[in-house]
């Protein structure tokens, strides 16, 4: 095995409210982005942080490396080179996942998720039925009306992302604002830290679960829904963190540990199975 050579520099973009730093990491004959974020300084009170660089491979192949507020360019540059093996392998690795993931046809026999279990779709056309769909002995079943379009042949696949897509993505945003609401309500005597109840939304988001206005505000993804419920909790109780902690600082961790002890293993499983689930 060659050893690849590497290189990184780093440059920052200011801005009137942060400051964003983006490092060029190449490695062999790849060229590849990553994102610095500076973690808050600790205040004089505050129990001794962690010192060292966390690099982190989303699943989209993002690198993102957290570092102390105060750590040098010379410091990250170092991290970096220390795991370029592992960077780079982790995001051919997720390259690959996506490659074998195959765009949905909506043709009966394909698979469909829901709470973290396989269902197998089939779709029945019936001119005497109100188009709808349901969950049934271990299949979705979706009903069709025959509506020819002169424009558009009746078997196509224009014409199954016009009349079935639709349907299942409402029955998504219908089923998952019903578990949202009740994984919320469960989950709640948890985050100590909230009063009331957060108000949520659901919005398809193609990079992340969920998010957490500077209000406590709550927007999950309906794509959720398709994980098991212990990935719906970790996703939820991450927000309610954000809550109490806007930033990923030590604190923001502590507290998530606090409420979900085992959020590393659940976040892997839903990072392992992100291409499946956000697959259209």
């Amino acid at each position: 095995m060659t050893q690849k050579t590497v290189a990184a520099a780093i440059h920052s973009e200011k801005s009137s409210a942060t400051t964003n730093e983006h490092g060029v990491f190449i490695y062999g004959n790849d060229t590849i982005p990553y994102d610095v974020i500076r973690k808050p300084k600790p205040s004089d009170t505050a129990k001794k942080v962690a010192r060292k660089v966390v690099i982190k491979v989303h699943p989209d192949q993002r690198v993102v490396a957290t570092v102390p507020h105060d750590a040098s360019e010379d410091a990250i540059v170092d991290a970096m080179h220390k795991r370029a093996r592992w960077i780079w392998q982790s995001i051919n690795d997720f390259a690959k996942q996506k490659d074998t993931v195959l765009h949905k046809r909506y043709v009966s026999g394909e698979t469909q998720f829901y709470l973290g279990k396989r269902y197998v779709l089939k779709v029945i056309v019936d001119a005497e039925q109100v188009p709808n769909v349901k969950l049934s002995r271990g299949k979705l079943n979706v009903t069709i009306k025959h509506e020819v379009n002169k424009d558009i042949a009746p078997d196509s696949q224009e014409s199954r992302l016009v009349k079935i897509k639709p349907l299942i993505d409402k029955w998504y945003q219908h089923k998952a604002k019903a578990i949202f609401h009740e994984r919320l309500a469960e989950l709640l005597p948890k985050a100590t830290w909230v009063t009331g109840i957060p108000s949520f939304r659901v919005m398809a988001m193609k990079k992340q679960w969920g998010s957490c206005s500077t209000k406590g505000n709550l927007m999950l993804n309906p794509h959720l829904v398709k994980a098991p419920k212990e990935c719906i909790d970790y996703v939820i109780l991450h927000e309610l963190c954000h809550i109490a902690e806007h930033n990923h600082s030590e604190r923001f961790w502590r507290l998530l540990t606090q409420v979900m002890p085992n959020w590393k293993e659940v976040k892997a499983k839903l990072d392992g199975m992100a291409e499946m689930y956000l697959n259209e």
